[in-house]
């Protein structure tokens, strides 16, 4: 391996990508100015720069995170491709025995305490995580679409998901899931993102008109609507996976007929439960498939029929995972995100007070320091996951709006250094990157506005602490100090 002449020998420190590290920089510094006005103590005058306080303390997390960032970039890139697999196996290890050695916070045994400050294993993780799956799906012969490499793919994402809630982060776990957007842009197939999107409508369909009947029908709503999705779901995967018209007009004359005949007999003549009907008729479909795949030899047929029958079965399982699986503040958490129950004191108070925060606000917001629902600590955790209802409340509108421009700016960013990658590591890596990025601020703006559950995840440079700003930063120098390598050209 050896570096080319002229433009392409350029080194590392020119090679650097300029505007993610002045995004990065922005970030921290609107991070911090947010971290004051959530944690500001009146009381204690001057106590912005104090290491007693937060916001002194977090100088000390974004000092020591730029001096991460420094020796990161001084490594030779090729070492983050070369010790993947060691890397990802020593942070198994420290999830592993993460349990036995944390305390009981608040339920979670996650944080382990070295000394005066404590880590979390999981931001660390996300960063090994990616780079064995990089170094993974970037090897010779790889092929996304044979089982084998499928499934040990999915076995990278999923063991650190499983010690991560072990740890009871469920939260935590959960942003592990983003990686799938990294196997969809590098050929994964569109229904299986498909299937997983599909899940989550059926289960919030099922949960959120679980109870509520179809007027007179001893039916209820949401059993009714996602039996249905579920049958209309099937014939658009049918058309479009296998291309057969009269197989999908089969189905929507003889399968969706008879559920509309059903229900408007029981409407109108005799009330019964019309989901045997539907039940019966997912089970016709699922037969009819099996008999096109062994009658034309095509095997989508089979793939169409499992995600019938897989839907059905999920479906049914909701309720159990909800109510025996769950934890018992997430199945209220859900359920009132749903509308399911109004639970303004207890669940539901920290996004109120977040909503009243940032409603608060205006189009231009109190000013720094000025904001009274974070002054007279309202707001729950104002400092940390739900530290973007302080930028709306003292920034206002134009604030909160800058800061989802640099995160959006920032993403871009990552997805076009990782497009430029001469090296599938470095892109696939890229895209991992992004995609943690990506789900973090989505979720964590999102439950604070109320669109999403609350899980407890930090908004990247903002929140408070020295695991999370360390473990984005990590991740985000990595992947610039592979990008100012890409000039390097390996010769066999």
């Amino acid at each position: 391996m050896e570096r080319l002449n002229g433009e392409n020998s350029r080194g590392v420190w020119r090679s650097l990508d300029g505007w993610t590290i002045l995004i990065y920089m922005a970030l921290l510094a609107f991070g911090w100015i947010s971290i004051c006005g959530a944690s500001y103590d009146f009381d204690l005058e001057g106590n912005i720069f104090s290491f007693e306080a937060r916001s002194g303390m977090q100088i000390v997390w974004i000092a020591s995170s730029l001096v991460l960032g420094f020796v990161l970039l001084m490594l030779n890139d090729k070492a983050y491709e070369t010790f993947a697999y060691l890397i990802y196996a020593l942070l198994l290890v420290l999830l592993f025995i993460t349990p036995f050695l944390a305390r009981d916070i608040k339920g979670s045994h996650s944080w382990i305490k070295i000394g005066p400050f404590s880590i979390q294993a999981a931001e660390f993780a996300k960063c090994a995580t990616a780079l064995a799956l990089a170094r993974f799906m970037s090897v010779y012969g790889y092929n996304i679409h044979r089982w084998k490499d499928f499934l040990l793919t999915l076995a990278i994402i999923f063991v650190p998901i499983v010690l991560i809630i072990l740890q009871k982060e469920t939260g935590s776990a959960l942003v592990y899931l983003a990686f799938f957007l990294v196997l969809y842009r590098e050929g994964m197939p569109g229904s299986v993102l498909f299937a997983g999107v599909s899940a989550v409508v059926y289960f919030v369909v099922g949960v959120r008109f679980g109870q509520v009947m179809l007027g007179h029908i001893p039916t209820s709503i949401g059993e009714f609507l996602v039996l249905l999705l579920v049958i209309l779901f099937t014939v658009g995967m049918l058309r479009v996976y296998c291309g057969r018209v009269a197989a999908v007009r089969n189905i929507l004359l003889y399968g969706v007929g008879t559920v509309l005949l059903a229900l408007c007999f029981s409407g109108f003549v005799i009330p019964f439960d019309i989901r045997w009907v539907l039940l019966g008729v997912c089970v016709c479909v699922v037969l009819y498939l099996c008999y096109l795949a062994l009658r034309e030899h095509i095997l989508r047929y089979l793939y169409v029929a499992l995600f019938s029958l897989g839907s059905v079965v999920f479906f049914y399982s909701a309720d159990y995972v909800l109510n025996v699986v769950m934890e018992p503040h997430q199945r209220v958490r859900i359920n009132v995100l749903l509308g399911l129950k109004d639970d303004p004191s207890g669940a539901g108070y920290n996004v109120n007070q977040a909503k009243i925060a940032i409603g608060s606000g205006g189009l231009r917001g109190k000013g720094f320091l000025n904001g009274t629902q974070t002054k007279l600590k309202y707001v729950p955790e104002q400092d940390t996951d739900f530290i973007f209802c302080t930028v709306g409340e003292e920034e206002g509108f134009w604030g909160a709006a800058g800061v989802l421009v640099l995160f959006l700016a920032l993403i871009l960013r990552l997805i076009h250094l990782a497009e430029r990658q001469p090296y599938a590591f470095g892109r696939i890596y890229g895209y991992c990157v992004m995609s943690i990025f990506l789900f973090h601020v989505f979720i964590n703006v999102g439950m604070v506005l109320g669109l999403t559950p609350v899980i407890g995840i930090p908004l990247p440079f903002f929140s408070y602490g020295g695991s999370s700003l360390w473990g984005f930063t990590i991740l985000l120098f990595v992947f610039l100090r592979i990008d100012a390598g890409r000039n390097l050209v390996r010769r066999e």
